[in-house]
């Protein structure tokens, strides 16, 4: 009985908030500023239109994605009987109930004790704190790729290696799951499974369809998107008469002007000492567990997502799916960062579509609300390297601890309720 009801509450939240995240997106609610479902009633709508032909949105710079997007871009055609937009929802729907399937069944299965409920907890809750955003963009589709690829690293990492190498495909940031893996054999499985199947999709896609690389070019002249956090400067700025502007450029609001371009560098300087700590990391660790492949992975893409020139709404359900896999696990340490990025999420509604326009005029409460959201990913990000380092590097935890015991690590799991 006990154990019906712990199914029964989750997939009646779920149920519920996702029929609000389909009344919002199909516009029977009201979402307070810009309409969130513009991009695919507009941008993708028009590129599905050009797809169908055979090719790939040459003349478009605001197709920035890898040769596979065509997939999720042409995926709403297969609900013939439904406009484009609303198959497109009924697609974002289904992989929403995928995951929380996947979560669902490795959360309760019977023979691992060592799994929790947790997981499925943050995804129910996770992806409606997001709001309509959630539905209206293809990376929940990613997301899917990615969710079922870290819960097949443990036992399948061939498998796991081939759904990720095809969601690098969906969109390049999924090959960062291969971070945590295994040493040995697992290693050496995943990560020439995915790099079979990304060479594998490459020839698949450049034969069949012209432009299948063209997205390569399209991110050279970027600035620094108005949600970033290398965008506070330009946010401050104005305030004393920085003369740049704002714009829609490549897709994306960005700060366009004087110094962008040094920002901008800064940013990609700070993703490669990112790469720099996380390959130092790899070369050190040597106490895996089962959940490290995924805090790895959660780690991994926090710290990419922070660093990098452009945070858009959606990328938090990068971040909520990764941290729902790894509070699957008992023996993770990131329910705190998890918790989080859970709270960044919501920020991130109230940032975007709600005071979007703050946002953009760089007002008292749009920069009050990217200090608070970006500060939190920041925060997150520091503390699951240390918590990374600590639970796989040997001797990091005496370290860390000032000398604490190596039992030090399982006390705070108990006292994060893991």
């Amino acid at each position: 009985m006990r154990g019906a009801a712990r199914t029964a509450l989750p997939v009646a939240v779920c149920l519920i908030t996702r029929i609000v995240l389909l009344l919002w997106v199909l516009k029977v609610l009201y979402v307070a500023g810009p309409d969130v479902t513009s991009d695919v009633e507009v941008i993708y709508q028009g590129w599905y239109e050009v797809l169908k032909t055979g090719t790939y949105p040459l003349g478009d710079v605001t197709w920035q994605y890898p040769p596979a997007a065509a997939l999720a871009i042409l995926s709403p055609g297969a609900l013939p009987f439904l406009g484009y937009a609303k198959a497109f929802f009924v697609v974002s729907l289904i992989c929403d109930a995928l995951v929380f399937g996947l979560l669902m069944y490795a959360g309760r299965h019977p023979e691992r004790p060592a799994r929790s409920m947790r997981g499925v907890w943050v995804w129910v809750i996770g992806v409606p704190l997001l709001g309509p955003t959630a539905y209206a963009r293809y990376d929940l589709m990613v997301t899917a790729v990615a969710v079922a690829a870290l819960l097949a690293a443990a036992r399948r990492p061939a498998f796991a290696g081939v759904l990720t190498g095809f969601g690098a495909m969906l969109k390049v940031w999924p090959l960062l799951l291969l971070a945590g893996m295994r040493r040995g054999s697992a290693t050496r499985t995943s990560w020439t499974a995915a790099g079979a199947t990304v060479g594998g999709l490459l020839l698949v896609f450049g034969a069949a369809m012209p432009g299948a690389l063209a997205f390569l070019g399209f991110q050279r002249d970027r600035g620094t998107e108005v949600e970033s956090l290398g965008a506070l400067v330009f946010h401050v700025a104005r305030h004393y008469g920085w003369e740049g502007q704002v714009l829609l450029n490549y897709g994306s609001v960005e700060f366009l002007g004087p110094y962008v371009p040094l920002v901008s560098r800064a940013a990609l300087a700070l993703t490669a000492m990112a790469f720099a700590w996380l390959l130092i990391w790899r070369l050190r660790a040597r106490e895996f567990t089962a959940s490290t492949a995924a805090d790895a992975a959660f780690t991994a893409v926090l710290l990419f997502t922070t660093t990098s020139r452009v945070i858009s709404p959606q990328y938090m359900i990068w971040l909520v799916g990764l941290a729902a896999v790894c509070l699957v696990f008992r023996s993770s340490r990131m329910a705190l960062p998890a918790c989080l990025v859970l709270v960044a999420t919501g920020v991130t509604y109230l940032e975007f579509p709600i005071w979007f326009a703050d946002v953009v005029a760089s007002s008292p409460r749009g920069i009050a609300l990217l200090v608070v959201r970006n500060g939190l990913l920041v925060a997150a990000t520091l503390l699951a390297c240390r918590r990374l380092w600590i639970s796989t590097v040997p001797g990091a935890a005496r370290r860390g601890t000032g000398g604490a015991s190596p039992d030090q690590p399982l006390r705070d799991r108990e006292l994060l309720g893991s």
